[in-house]
């Protein structure tokens, strides 16, 4: 019997992408993302828990991360969980868990989107509605109409 390993998150990111350029033409982004559940205690007090989880994404991805996202910006992100073990300088195995992103949807208004982005374009203006490198889900439209945002 095959497994599942899916992971899915809404959160803000942390920090700017970090982008790099690798040997071969692979480009691969690094963010941090916060997620946050909040609930009230039995005395009535709002309680929050945030978590951070390190996303990769890379190629087609990592450029659009490159270009739309910023520190703050709310996404939804569909991926699976990545380890990655090594030993350090002293000799000690490590192990980092990440997330490697398949999927991503930007959330949030045009009007939050471009107060982050001020030096850019619209997303409306970049993207043509052409198809998307790794199958990557992008909402790039913003609050338009429904009509304007259909391929045909």
């Amino acid at each position: 019997m095959t497994g599942v390993n899916k992971v899915i998150l809404v959160g803000n990111l942390g920090k700017d992408p970090e982008i790099k350029y690798l040997e071969g033409g692979s480009v691969v982004a690094n963010l941090s993302l916060a997620t946050t559940e909040a609930y009230r205690d039995n005395q009535g007090n709002r309680i929050e828990n945030t978590e951070w989880h390190d996303l990769e994404m890379w190629n087609g991805q990592a450029k659009v991360a490159e270009q739309y996202l910023r520190k703050g910006s709310q996404v939804y992100v569909e991926g699976k969980i990545k380890s990655d073990v090594w030993q350090d300088e002293q000799g000690k195995n490590r192990k980092r868990v990440k997330i490697r992103v398949i999927s991503l949807t930007m959330l949030g208004t045009r009007n939050q989107q471009e107060q982050s982005q001020p030096s850019r374009p619209s997303q409306a203006e970049q993207y043509h509605g052409g198809p998307v490198r790794d199958n990557t889900t992008h909402d790039l439209t913003g609050s338009q109409e429904e009509d304007d945002i259909l391929p045909f």
